[in-house]
């Protein structure tokens, strides 16, 4: 009898679970860590062509030092932050991350500027197919971005949305910040900078 009971309770339970978005917000949860996962892999993927890309852009231009530098110390900034699962459920963490990201972004405009000044940097081998990774990476970033954008606009929307917020609320589902694009636009815009300031001293 008691065993009867118990079956029934854990049927009943089932069927409320998955009447009220359990399941639901649990598959749209599982999508948020494999989309965010691929983003994190492509940011990595960036900022391992960078040191490369920086070495062969200084053979070819070594007075554009300033510039050198903010794509060096944007990197470092941008390996600075621990970028776990855990980051996207702390809405300022993950501001930090997207800024650090954006900042690299724009330093990086701003060499692909400078190299415009260099004819044999241009046509070097070398550096030509560091600057096609780094396209192509860039390309798989926005694709990456986009996946977590709308992986994210799904579950944000069932722990919103009346009656799975119910069960997003007594099983701790929270929502969970995006990429905003606000910044993307700002950031795909090199800024109008003088890339022949004097290098820093020491360097």
């Amino acid at each position: 009898m008691i065993r009867t009971l118990l079956f029934q309770m854990i049927i009943l339970s089932t069927l409320f679970l998955s009447g009220c978005g359990y399941n639901t917000l649990q598959s749209t949860d599982e999508q948020i860590k494999a989309s965010w996962a691929e983003v994190l892999n492509q940011y990595k993927r960036r900022a391992d062509l960078i040191p490369n890309l920086v070495n062969t852009v200084k053979g070819f231009a070594t007075q554009e030092k300033e510039v050198l530098l903010n794509v060096t110390q944007a990197r470092s900034q941008v390996g600075s932050i621990q970028a776990s699962p855990d980051l996207i459920n702390d809405t300022d963490a993950f501001a930090k991350f997207q800024k650090a990201q954006g900042d690299l972004t724009s330093a990086l405009s701003k060499l692909l500027v400078v190299v415009e000044n260099y004819p044999e940097l241009k046509s070097d081998a070398n550096f030509r197919d560091l600057q096609a990774q780094l396209e192509g990476t860039e390309n798989r970033i926005a694709v990456a971005r986009n996946r977590y954008i709308k992986a994210v606009q799904e579950y944000n929307t069932v722990v919103r949305s009346f009656p799975s917020n119910l069960t997003a609320m007594v099983f701790g589902f929270q929502t969970k910040p995006s990429f905003t694009v606000e910044n993307e636009q700002e950031i795909s815009v090199p800024p109008d900078v003088d890339f022949h300031a004097p290098g820093i001293p020491g360097k």
